[in-house]
């Protein structure tokens, strides 16, 4: 699924999770993991900043070539 940046849904309610790698210090990504449809993908420094969005697939392999 290909989201345009203008489509991107209401996020309010998201559940944003920041990488377990961060150790904590609160610079990494967060990404949101309760919306069917969309993987949201913030910058964890800026919350109410750009947001990008990518479908499951897309992440899913994103995620994959990292590991």
């Amino acid at each position: 699924m290909t989201v345009d940046r203008r489509t991107l849904p209401d996020l309010t309610g998201t559940d944003w999770r920041v990488s377990s790698y961060s150790g904590g210090q609160g610079e990494c990504v967060e990404v949101g993991h309760n919306l069917p449809h969309l993987v949201p993908v913030r910058d964890s420094k800026r919350p109410t900043g750009p947001v990008i969005g990518f479908g499951h697939a897309a992440w899913q392999a994103f995620v994959e070539e990292l590991g």
